[in-house]
């Protein structure tokens, strides 16, 4: 899946088969697998987002929901 982070900036959303422009980050971890400060992300459009967040809540894996705009607003501001 993509991510808001590779290096092509590719923002289209995670779910399978959906080629939509993202506007979300739905961030999570799996605790078994991550350190507790680690964030993976999928990307949603507006029509997955809930989806996708479902998905990863059921698990206890996700951990927050922002828009794209705001995600890369707060890498920019962490890494100055």
């Amino acid at each position: 899946m993509n991510s808001p982070n590779d290096s092509q900036n590719i923002t289209i959303c995670s779910a399978k088969g959906c080629r939509a422009d993202a506007v979300w980050v739905v961030a999570w971890n799996n605790p078994k697998l991550h350190t507790p400060d680690r964030r993976k992300t999928w990307l949603a459009c507006d029509e997955h987002r809930e989806q996708l967040s479902q998905f990863l809540a059921m698990r206890g894996f996700l951990k927050d929901v922002v828009t794209l705009a705001e995600w890369e607003r707060l890498r920019s501001a962490s890494d100055s």
